[in-house]
């Protein structure tokens, strides 16, 4: 294929800029535009240092998916969640290192610095003739998913949000409260005018403060967890095997950090130690997933929530916690916005006359918060939202697509046998999770939906609350 074909970029999900929130973090040096320099990896004393790497792999690692696993390892049992997240961890790392290592190998192949996660993918197809001719598929097939991955996140983020301040107002202001949709819309303002942010370099000092907050909120819930077990602990050791998916679904959501690791490797100051780094990063994440998804089921036992932090208990201190981390998430949606936004909105302005472009692009800017908005007031159980949004679209950009991409750029070069069945096991693996962690994700979506619309129904005839008390909806969801 031709190199003007790949520079042409067709359509908003072929844009050869796939970015990322560390773009607008880490921004590159003065020089050549990106264009011209194709993600060229910085080096020298521009780049990030192996600590400041370190950093931004754990942050891209670290958000709302770390309070949802107490759920989770209640959904899989004490003893089998902890080993089911040890070998997702193992496996997420894996994945990680082989899209590393497939990118290396096809930019060297095609005279390229560095590459794109769609753009490997691209390529890789390239590599087999039958599929030559489709590989801008490819990019446009991860793209999608990543803007899916991503205003995904945003969605988790309303509801996050809505359900953590809902309670703190419920429990300190002597007033009744809403309804935590009502919540999602009060935060939509607020959302938008975020994202009009004209440079994300503006909010990386609240970014730092953010991130010390939810750092300090961690330590808290740590503390709280492990000093309120109750011995002897009675809880079953393997959970429901119709549960197991919402747990796959919850866990693959904590575990998609895949989307940053090439942006990370190709602006550090020396690339060939970020391997070092990801095994460093990766192993710390999955410590801190196992030993707080293990200690919150231990402490809160069946009475764990979609949250951890929607069980602390209601004393100031505590309720403090849930401000600072809500504080954080709210700074992180620009940065999760980023990516589907800077994917969609650039080519549709560059449709448009010079006098309209900011026009249009804080319309298209609003009408995407209003639509992730949305689909956070049509689904308010976080856990499910979770658990959906990791079975839909995290199952295939960590799970699915880099053992094929490994299949994709090595079929010429006497790949293993052994190696071609552990990456087809794999990415069966992340088909089976999708499939199932979609489908009973969306039938207890379906199910909460219809039982809440007929309670509030028999509610409104009867004029009497007790089938809402029942459903669980009685002013909390």
């Amino acid at each position: 294929m031709a190199s003007s074909d790949v520079d042409r970029g067709e359509g908003p999900l072929l844009s050869d800029q796939n970015p990322s929130e560390m773009d607008a973090l880490c921004p590159s040096p003065p020089g050549p535009s990106r264009p011209q320099r194709n993600y060229e990896r910085i080096g020298g004393q521009t780049g990030t240092s192996f600590f400041q790497t370190l950093i931004h792999l754990l942050k891209g690692n670290i958000g709302t998916g770390l309070l949802g696993l107490p759920l989770a390892v209640k959904n899989a049992g004490l003893v089998l969640g902890p080993i089911s997240l040890l070998v997702m961890g193992i496996i997420a790392v894996h994945c990680m290192r082989l899209l590393v290592q497939c990118s290396h190998h096809l930019s060297a192949k095609m005279s390229r610095q560095s590459l794109t996660y769609g753009e490997a993918v691209q390529y890789g197809m390239e590599n087999v003739t039958w599929l030559r001719r489709h590989s801008q598929w490819g990019k446009r097939t991860v793209n999608l998913f990543l803007i899916i991955t991503q205003l995904g996140f945003c969605c988790v983020y309303f509801v996050f949000l809505s359900d953590n301040i809902k309670q703190v107002r419920h429990t300190h202001v002597l007033v009744p409260s809403f309804d935590s949709r009502l919540y999602m819309l009060c935060f939509l303002p607020a959302f938008i005018l975020l994202v009009f942010t004209p440079n994300l370099k503006f909010l990386a000092p609240l970014s730092l403060v953010a991130n010390l907050m939810m750092t300090a909120s961690l330590v808290l819930i740590y503390f709280y967890s492990l000093t309120n077990i109750t011995y002897p602990i009675n809880l079953p050791k393997v959970g429901r095997a119709k549960d197991y998916p919402l747990f796959f679904g919850t866990a693959i959501f904590a575990f998609e950090g895949i989307g940053v690791v090439l942006p990370l490797e190709n602006k550090m100051q020396r690339p060939h130690t970020f391997t070092l780094v990801l095994y460093l990063g990766m192993g710390i994440v999955t410590f801190l997933y196992i030993s707080l998804g293990t200690i919150g089921y231990m402490c809160f036992g069946d009475d764990i929530g979609g949250s951890i932090t929607l069980n602390l208990p209601n004393c100031w201190t505590y309720q403090t916690v849930k401000l600072l981390y809500c504080f954080g998430i709210f700074i992180t949606f620009a940065l999760q916005f980023y990516v589907p936004a800077e994917i969609l909105i650039p080519p549709a302005v560059a449709r448009v006359p010079p006098r309209w472009e900011t026009a249009v692009d804080l319309s298209l800017r609003t009408v995407l918060v209003i639509f992730t908005c949305a689909l956070a007031i049509l689904i308010p159980e976080l856990d499910l939202v979770i658990s959906l949004v990791g079975s839909v679209s995290s199952s295939f950009l960590a799970l699915i697509f880099p053992p094929l991409l490994q299949i994709l750029t090595f079929h010429t070069e006497d790949l293993s046998p052994l190696v071609t069945v552990k990456n087809a096991v794999i990415s069966v693996v992340g088909l089976v999770g999708f499939l199932a962690g979609t489908y009973i994700a969306i039938e207890q979506i379906i199910f909460l939906r219809t039982t809440h619309f007929f309670c509030i129904s028999f509610s409104f005839l009867t004029r009497h609350t007790t089938c809402l008390k029942i459903s669980g909806y009685h002013g909390n969801r």
